[in-house]
């Protein structure tokens, strides 16, 4: 399979801004946060990124998105095209003064999309989410999950190959959160495209990808890289996928990898 993302032994430092009282420092000093971290995702993968908060999971992410670069090492991506790469951040980020669907539209209409084809991409996407009706509806009239779907829909309109997605049901309810990591698992089985989700779950993480990558606090190392291993009826995953044993020993082999992870 060719590999959508390459990362190969990268290395990223920023900036230390407090001194050892408290106060800024210009001394040069600097915070290493992520170290020599490799791996690559073959298309059509589903990869989910876990580790402890502020380990440089959305720094990753960020340096394959193209938004921050590698201080050591390398990040290839297959193709940086227009539309191809999609982010959906924690908040949905949505423009008020907008509606759903010109909310949607927007990536379209920055690219010169014509009318025609922004209104049936628009359609697909929103039916995609499950969010048809709230197509003439403004971000403020919408629920929390709602609105999340919404972002999703915009980051699909353009068909992307490759998805990445930072901790983007972080904010919900635990029943919001779990209808839409089947609505996602749901979408990435029918479009194939490659996903990088970042997440602090384990179970949503077990739920969702078919391979987790688990790091060390910082400076983020890998220190679990190993394919998830669910046999779900007709390959689907639904609330029953939860209670099953295999689910229960994948999870519970992220929980030992991420808590020897930490030490």
């Amino acid at each position: 399979m060719p590999k959508t993302v390459d990362i190969r032994g990268v290395k990223r430092r920023f900036p230390e801004k407090t001194g050892p009282l408290g106060g800024l420092t210009n001394d040069g000093a600097s915070v290493l946060a992520v170290d020599g971290v490799s791996f690559a995702l073959e298309e059509g993968e589903f990869c989910a990124l876990i580790g402890p908060s502020g380990c440089g999971k959305s720094t990753l992410l960020r340096m394959v998105s193209g938004l921050d670069a590698p201080d050591e090492g390398s990040v290839e991506v297959a193709s940086r095209g227009r539309g191809e790469i999609a982010y959906v951040f924690q908040d949905a980020h949505l423009l008020p003064w907008r509606s759903v669907a010109e909310n949607v539209a927007l990536p379209l209409e920055l690219g010169g999309v014509s009318h025609a084809e922004r209104d049936a991409a628009v359609l697909e996407a929103l039916a995609q989410v499950e969010l048809t009706d709230a197509a003439n509806r403004y971000p403020r009239e919408l629920s929390g999950g709602m609105r999340m779907r919404a972002s999703i829909a915009r980051a699909l309109v353009t068909k992307p190959k490759l998805l990445l997605m930072d901790e983007p049901f972080a904010a919900l309810d635990e029943l919001t959160r779990q209808r839409l990591d089947e609505r996602l698992f749901a979408i990435w089985k029918e479009r194939k495209l490659t996903i990088l989700f970042v997440t602090h779950a384990i179970f949503e993480a077990t739920f969702l990808a078919e391979r987790a990558i688990v790091f060390s606090k910082r400076p983020a190392r890998v220190v679990y890289d190993q394919p998830i291993t669910l046999d779900p009826e007709n390959g689907a995953r639904t609330s029953a996928t939860r209670a099953t044993p295999g689910f229960a020993r994948e999870a519970a082999k992220l929980l030992s990898a991420l808590e020897g992870g930490d030490t």
